[in-house]
This record gives structure tokens, sequence and C-alpha cells, in this order.
């Protein structure tokens, strides 16, 4: 190689030739969005009565679109710009009613692509309007079941880009760093008494999340163990039980945000050390004892995650184990007033909470056994690394 080629690629001259134009420019617009924005609040809940035993709160509500969605949005979008999908003027398509669609919109209006969000025709007026707000195009549909195939046809009638989060979202992110919310989280840990967590606790959507979490824990080589929380009517708990990836589950899931009829290419089972199924109204529970802990709402699926903590609390404190739980507040319950905030919607789904909240409510006021169990299950090829390492709670 020539010492001219070199002395060009060292010190490449200003002007348009050396530039991508829309694309760097693009990449840039979403870089500086992402430092002004900085880093979501790692919140620590005082409980009195598990002394000992440390909680932390990962706060992603507070991300510009609201959700930890966020994140991934984020991803996506330079990981497309990235590998030449995304170019000046190219639509973006989506297979999402949620919060996903809403982050996706914020980015798209950013760097000036239209935008169009795949989902069934029964999607409350709110969702829609939030997609909206950000410039998108909702395209709906009758039928949920054809949702994946019709936002890739969408995407190839408009010459567009299909940007599939079930399948990129474990790719997306880089997991070795680069502040990903794995290492954001431990960072943010460093100067606390237990600064070293025995479980981060994660829901599972797409599943990008937690594998990135997994990765990372492997990567450090930490002994933290990851917890995966998935809801009643999902795939993904049955997919790891069995390790076999075609399990579906036919009814749709009630907490938005996490569970999904198929096991979606981004779960990566390999990286998780423990799943627990979570009864839909044990999570509606849990969301209102951390609602009010918190003095503020918090959604459904933060409900799920704070449930399976619980759980794990609970066994620390019987095995005489000190250490800190981690977990997110997914989003604001704000979104959730017309629904899991709703005792007549509640109701109408056969959702009684009460008898779960009673039980977390004495556990967290007075350390009282909870008396109920969900399903769990351990890494199969892992289950040594699963075991409590006894000590003397401080």
């Amino acid at each position: 190689m020539s010492n001219e080629y070199m002395s060009s690629r060292q010190h490449p001259p200003a002007g348009p030739s050396y530039r991508r134009g829309w694309v760097d420019d693009a990449v840039s617009a979403i870089e500086a969005d992402q430092c002004r924005t900085a880093d979501t609040h790692l919140m620590r809940l005082i409980v009195p009565a598990l002394a000992g035993i440390d909680i932390y709160l990962k706060d992603e509500s507070t991300h510009p679109t609201g959700s930890l969605k966020h994140r991934l949005a984020r991803s996506l979008f330079l990981y497309a710009l990235c590998n030449g999908h995304i170019r000046e003027g190219t639509a973006v398509v989506e297979a999402s009613s949620g919060s996903t669609a809403v982050s996706e919109a914020y980015f798209a209006q950013m760097i000036g692509v239209p935008f169009y969000a795949v989902m069934p025709r029964t999607t409350s007026a709110e969702k829609i309007a939030a997609i909206e707000h950000y410039g998108g195009n909702c395209h709906l549909i009758d039928d949920g079941r054809a949702l994946y195939a019709e936002a890739a046809a969408l995407a190839a009638r408009l010459g567009g880009h299909y940007m599939d989060q079930f399948t990129f979202a474990e790719r997306a992110t880089d997991w070795r760093g680069n502040n990903n919310i794995a290492e954001s989280i431990f960072t943010q840990l460093k100067g606390e008494q237990r600064p070293m967590p025995e479980w981060i606790v994660m829901g599972a959507g797409t599943g990008g999340t937690s594998a990135t979490i997994g990765r990372y824990l492997r990567y450090r080589q930490f002994p933290t163990r990851l917890c995966v929380a998935d809801v009643e009517h999902s795939a993904f708990f049955d997919c790891f039980r069995t390790q076999d990836r075609s399990h579906v589950c036919e009814r749709p899931s009630l907490i938005e945000g996490v569970g999904r009829p198929r096991c979606e290419p981004s779960f990566v089972p390999g990286v998780v050390d423990r799943m627990m199924k979570i009864p839909d109204a044990a999570s509606i529970a849990a969301m209102n004892v951390l609602s009010r802990l918190l003095r503020r709402l918090v959604g459904g699926s933060t409900g799920t995650n704070f449930l399976a903590l619980c759980r794990l609390a609970s066994e620390m404190r019987d095995a005489g184990v000190s250490g800190s739980l981690v977990t997110l507040i997914c989003d604001s319950g704000e979104r959730y007033r017309q629904t899991y905030y709703d005792p007549a919607w509640l109701q109408s789904r056969g959702l009684d909470p009460s008898s779960y909240e009673a039980q977390l409510n004495a556990f967290l006021g007075s350390a009282h056994p909870l008396g109920f169990t969900v399903d769990e299950v351990r890494n199969p090829s892992d289950a040594a690394g699963a075991k409590l390492r006894p000590n003397d709670i401080a």
C-alpha cells in the first residue's frame, strides 16, 4: 500500500467526495440525540423490611419517547443506516402497534424519512395518535397473525426497508459495551455497597435486550445471573423450558411490550439463566404495588419484571443471601389509564390482582413470605450456575 494512499486515509481532505452525504448526516443526528438525552437514572428502592437486599430500578421511561424501546429504535436505525439499508427518502416499515413504533417514528422524523407502522385494526386510538404525533403512518390490518408478512409486503411495495425488530434486535446493539444498557447498569452501580448484582431481571418482547444483557455478563465474566420474566400468554417460556423454538401461543399477551405468539429470532435462550412465567393478574398487582411505592404510575411490563424480582428477593431472604437485584421501569403507566388502571377493563378480562397485591404488600412491608408460586425453570445446560450462594445478611 502506497504512502500516498495511507496519507489520504489518515488525513482525508474536506469535501463531499470523502463523505457519504445524507447517511453521515443521519447518523450524526441520531448520535447527537443520544448525547443530548444522556442516560436514564438507576433508582434505588428503599425497602427497610428487606435489609441486606438492595433493589435497583433502571428508569427507561425517561427516554424522549417514554420507554425502553427508544434504545432499540436507535440501535435499529443506526444498524440499518450503517448497513446501507436506509438512504435518503427510504420508507421505513415496522410490524408494531406499541412502543417500538412510537420510538421508530421519532427517529424517522428526525432523519426525514417516511415511517409506516403495520398494526391490527383493533389498536387503540391513543397508540395511533402517539405514532402520528411523530409523523408516522399507521397501516391497519384485520388479521394480526399476518403482521410480519404484511409489513414485509408493504416495504416491498414502497421500495422501502422492513426494519423487522423481532429479527434484528439482538444484533443491532453492541453487546460488548458502547454504552448499551448492561454497561450502563454496571457503571451506575460502581459506587454502591453491593455493586455486583445477584440477578438482573428482564422481560422479553423481541428478546433483544435480554440477549444484550446475557451476552455482556458472559463477556465481562460477571457472576451476575439473568432472569427473564415471561407473561401468561407467550411462547418464550415453553421455548426455553423445552429448548424447542417451534412453540407457539395462540392467545395474544395482555401485558403490552412483553410476550410473543412465537419464539422470536432475537430471543437467545442460551444466555438466560432462569425464566419465570408470571400470571397476568400478578403482573397487574406488582404494577400497582410499585406505583404506590414510587408515587407515580408504571406500566404492566414493569409489573411483570417487579413480580419476578420480588420472587428472587424472597428466595434470597429465605436462604440468608445478601446482595442486589436490578430490573427496569419499562414505561410510564400514564399510557394505560384506560386499561390496566381501569377496574372495568380488568373485570371484563377476568383479572383480579387483589390477592397477589395483598401478599406483595405484606412481603415488602414486613418480609412476610410470599404465599404464591409461579412456573419457573433454570437453564437446563447451566443448572449448577443457578445455585444460591449463602452468606450472612448484612
